[in-house]
Order: C-alpha cells, then structure tokens, then sequence
C-alpha cells in the first residue's frame, strides 16, 4: 500500500482557497494552512509547530482577542433567551440570573477555543506575528484576482 507523501513534503497542496476557508479551519480547531492536524496540544495551548505540516505556530500573539470574541458571540446567543424570559415569564430576577449566568459560563467555555482558532487562522492568513503570507495561487503559480 502506497501512502501519501506527509503535507510538509507537499506544503501547498491543502491550502485553503480564501479567508473564510482559512478561519473555518481554525474555527474547527484545526491547522489553517494543511486542515490535517488538530491546532491546539491542550484546551487553549496551540501547538509549537503543525503535526502535519510544520507550520511554526509558535509565533501567535491571540492574546486576549478569543475571550472578546467569545463574549461578544456569547452576549449575542443570550440576548434573546433575557428577553424571553424577563418579558413572557415574568420571572424574578434571582430565577433570571439562576438560569441565563450558567448558560453564560457554558457559552464562554465552549466558544473560547474556537475563537483562538479562528484568530490564529485570521494571523496565519494575513501573514502576522512572524506567519508567512502563504496562498494557493501562488503555489499553483497564477497571481491572484483583485
């Protein structure tokens, strides 16, 4: 059985097609540049480098992004679910706060790793913080349309 050459053998036959498929990748938790390897060795710790393709993710500066990112998408899923429940219900404000603070908590902790995903494929796409601008064009040697 022959297998395929690694994707640092072959480093630009996955790369991805535009910006969104780029932050979908990261979305998914997934290397921007090969889509192959998982991006993070722990829960927000990336990896130094790609399993699959070598890409140095050493150099990412996410920071503190992810977490307004995450707020920003969790306040906007819980913005509907306060209404509901503050305005058809009528319910106290100790019962508001019993159920929408844990759906928060929820929220924030499921959307924060692929925020940092994302803005580690946002920094990879545009060629920041020490990535290299990489596109599929130029590895198949057209220029890019404008």
């Amino acid at each position: 059985m022959v297998q395929d050459p690694p994707v640092a053998m072959r480093p630009y036959v996955s790369l991805p097609r535009s910006f969104g498929d780029a932050l979908w990748r990261g979305t998914r938790c997934l290397c921007p540049r090969c889509g192959e390897a998982k991006l993070f060795r722990k829960w927000l710790k990336p990896h130094d480098n790609c399993p699959a393709c070598a890409l140095d993710i050493s150099g990412q500066r996410a920071d503190d992004f992810p977490a307004y990112v995450s707020i920003f998408v969790t306040g906007h899923l819980l913005a509907p679910v306060l209404i509901l429940l503050a305005g058809d219900y009528a319910l106290s404000t100790a019962a508001v706060l019993a159920i929408t603070l844990p759906l928060a908590v929820i929220f924030m902790l499921v959307t924060l790793q692929p925020a940092k995903g994302a803005v580690i494929a946002l920094q990879w796409w545009h060629g920041m913080h020490g990535f290299r601008q990489e596109r599929a064009s130029e590895a198949a040697g057209t220029e890019e349309m404008p």
